[in-house]
């Protein structure tokens, strides 16, 4: 399993998004300058982010962008949720997808939700406040 370019980015623009102080006020610009994203990724992330209810804005003079909850409540998870949607191993774990060829013999296809499940609670178990972490010999 391997994270896009853009979850990637995502994890890396919140992680330096928590290690501003709290509230502060933030610009997809500020965060592009620090992390090295490109400026229009950064934007394009940060409404997305926004939309998934991990950043709150606010318009106007002064306005931008702020964690919206806790960088302890937010998880690695919930981070690539929101950029690549419901984790999944394989696509017929989805309801709705009815287009393997195997679906109606395969026997491995029960067992799918609980490996999903294990990926996602370890994913879950990260949160970006240790994400955001400086660790020694590290830059921050």
């Amino acid at each position: 399993m391997r994270l896009s370019s853009l979850a990637d980015y995502a994890v890396v623009m919140l992680s330096a998004a928590a290690r501003h102080a709290p509230g502060e006020q933030l610009t997809a610009t500020l965060l592009a300058d620090e992390t090295g994203v490109p400026l229009p990724t950064a934007q394009k992330l940060m409404g997305r982010l926004a939309q998934a209810g991990l950043l709150a804005s606010a318009r106007g003079t002064g306005g931008g962008f702020r964690l919206a909850r806790a960088a302890d409540a937010i998880s690695l998870a919930d981070i690539v949720e929101a950029v690549e949607g419901p984790i999944a191993m394989t696509a017929c774990v989805d309801d709705h997808r009815h287009d393997c060829g195997l679906e109606t013999s395969c026997r491995v296809k029960p067992h799918w939700s609980v490996v999903n499940d294990t990926i996602r609670g370890a994913l879950g178990g990260v949160s970006l406040a240790m994400l955001a972490r400086n660790i020694t010999g590290v830059p921050a």
